[in-house]
């Protein structure tokens, strides 16, 4: 039997159930629409021997986020993460991949409160950063993987349309699916990160800017800009992420976006670096932070 994943599956009732049941899935006992009233939904996930490792999965909310997928390979689970609830319409994709950017998956699984998070992110899980009842009023819903080897972050960059997302996917980018712009009527703008298994390699430190004197400062200090503001489109701060490489013993692990106010609290009272400059200053926007774990 692989020790990787290699298939996943989605249920939206009792006959997908005995469907992916019967065809050798095992289920992640966690309903992705916890508290939002809809279907009792579970991802499932199946191993199976002389097949190809799934490396990604990512969510998508809006057609535009799929398109990049579809053309860079990704396979989609056509079945909606909010089956029976008011919130967004939701797919998991997944893809198959190889070389240095794409590690296999061996383990999957769900949290639905943010006290269990800061727990799994010190355990060598990756948070995947779309919660699954976003626009429904239901529990924080986030899938976490768990890779065959540790793995580090190595670039970060940002888009705010569509146009280069079926580029980055081939190039081994992952996208935080979630807008930093979420709640101000910008353009969508998500950060994305490429991940290593060499720590040599590894970023070091990461800063946000929300006004001219913070880019000054961070540039004095060496810092790397990500070209791309954050809060493009609306009538806020221009917003800028930075980077640093080298000036550290401590690789960065993990990368993640919080919004979730609980969960703020949670990652900084474990000690995680949280970055408290919010992505949506200067606009009505959702309050996000990033973090990272080195």
């Amino acid at each position: 039997m692989a020790n990787h994943i290699t298939d996943l599956g989605v249920s939206l009732d009792e006959a997908d159930e005995k469907s992916l049941q019967s065809r050798g899935f095992k289920k992640v006992n966690v309903d992705l629409n916890k508290g939002a009233r809809g279907n009792y939904i579970y991802i499932w996930y199946r191993r199976q021997s002389g097949r190809a490792p799934v490396t990604k999965i990512q969510f998508t909310f809006n057609n535009e986020m799929a398109r990049g997928l579809d053309r860079a390979g990704y396979t989609k689970i056509d079945k909606n993460l909010n089956a029976g609830a008011k919130g967004d319409y939701k797919y998991l994709w997944y893809y198959r991949g190889s070389g240095e950017f794409n590690t296999p998956i061996v383990d999957v699984d769900v949290t639905t409160v943010a006290e269990s998070e800061a727990r799994m992110l010190r355990n060598g899980w990756e948070r995947l950063t779309c919660d699954l009842n976003r626009g429904a009023k239901g529990n924080w819903i986030h899938v976490w993987v768990k890779r065959e080897h540790q793995t580090y972050i190595c670039d970060v960059t940002a888009t705010d349309s569509y146009g280069s997302d079926e580029q980055k996917l081939r190039d081994g980018y992952i996208r935080m699916d979630e807008d930093t712009n979420r709640g101000a009527n910008g353009n969508y703008v998500f950060i994305w990160y490429r991940q290593t298994t060499d720590p040599q390699r590894a970023l070091t430190d990461l800063q946000v800017s929300t006004n001219g004197s913070e880019r000054q400062v961070l540039a004095q200090q060496n810092y790397q800009p990500v070209n791309v503001d954050l809060n493009e489109g609306t009538d806020g701060s221009a917003v800028y992420l930075w980077h640093k490489k080298g000036e550290s013993n401590n690789p960065m692990k993990a990368i993640t976006l919080l919004l979730n106010s609980e969960a703020i609290e949670e990652y900084e009272k474990a000690g995680f670096n949280l970055i408290r400059r919010n992505l949506n200053t200067g606009n009505k926007g959702w309050t996000e932070y990033l973090c990272y774990y080195q």
